[in-house]
């Protein structure tokens, strides 16, 4: 791995953590591409990037995170169920995560149904503002919705916990904002866990020691993420107000398809 492909997967990062697109897919697809994606350390600095990620959220949204107490609470109501899936089967998460045609095809299934969630959903933008409040129901409930992303990689962590909120009865802002929000413990989790296998896996030489380039290239993603995301995030919330998921579900689709045109001809890259 190299500096070029630091940069790239970390503006790839920044791009889609937040939108309803799979980061994770974007970035086992562009690993592939760049004949990268089987090395130990790709894997692990997919993971770590996202505390970039994570305080671009911290930042833009940093007088909720002092607000009250509770807001913590909910937070770890919502992060439970992944964070006990998680437990459970980290192992075959990491499996099934390098899967370049698992994640096409939930892709563009995903996208299938994108397309109609504004009309699914549309009541939910006259609601009061009282039925916008987030209660320990709706956090738990939406913190199951994100176990999907989990089971299903090419879901988008994003989409799940955004569709989550909607049946909840949140409007595409304030969904959007909560999902933001549980992305900090959770991605938090995943980049620390992720780091300590990496560390146990040195210690008994199945990994090898960071190199002082590795390391370099692990601060300028987590740099180029935390930009990148901040753009992105401010971004998508105005848009996704205005014009909803449709745009979303068409890319979604021609991505699926495109990465199955690409395995399915013996594109080099996919197939070694």
């Amino acid at each position: 791995m190299s500096y070029i492909h630091a940069i790239v997967l970390a503006i790839i990062e920044g791009l889609t953590e937040f939108l309803p697109v799979s980061s994770t897919g974007h970035m086992v697809i562009a690993s592939s591409l760049m004949g990268i994606g089987k090395e130990d350390f790709t894997k692990l600095f997919e993971v770590v990037i996202q505390f970039g990620a994570i305080l671009a959220v911290v930042v833009l949204y940093w007088k909720r995170f002092f607000q009250n107490f509770d807001f913590y609470l909910k937070l770890i109501v919502a992060f439970i169920p992944a964070a006990v899936f998680g437990v459970f089967f980290y192992k075959r998460i990491k499996e099934v995560m390098g899967s370049p045609v698992t994640i096409a095809l939930v892709l563009l299934i995903g996208g299938v149904i994108m397309l109609f969630i504004d009309k699914m959903f549309e009541k939910n933008e006259s609601f009061s503002e009282s039925s916008q409040k987030i209660d320990y129901k709706k956090a738990l409930t939406i913190g199951g919705f994100q176990v999907l992303a989990m089971i299903f990689p090419g879901l988008s962590r994003s989409a799940a916990t955004i569709f989550g909120g909607l049946t909840q009865g949140l409007n595409r802002k304030r969904a959007a904002e909560f999902s933001f929000f549980l992305a900090v413990p959770t991605m938090a989790a995943a980049s620390l866990k992720d780091g300590y296998e990496y560390y146990k896996g040195i210690k008994v030489g199945t990994f090898h020691a960071l190199t002082n380039s590795e390391i370099g290239m692990l601060a300028l993603g987590n740099i180029i993420a935390f930009i990148v995301a901040l753009i992105a995030i401010r971004t998508f919330i105005s848009f996704l107000t205005e014009k909803g998921f449709k745009i979303f579900g068409y890319y979604r689709i021609a991505l699926g398809l495109l990465v199955l045109v690409l395995w399915y001809s013996g594109f080099k890259m996919f197939v070694d």
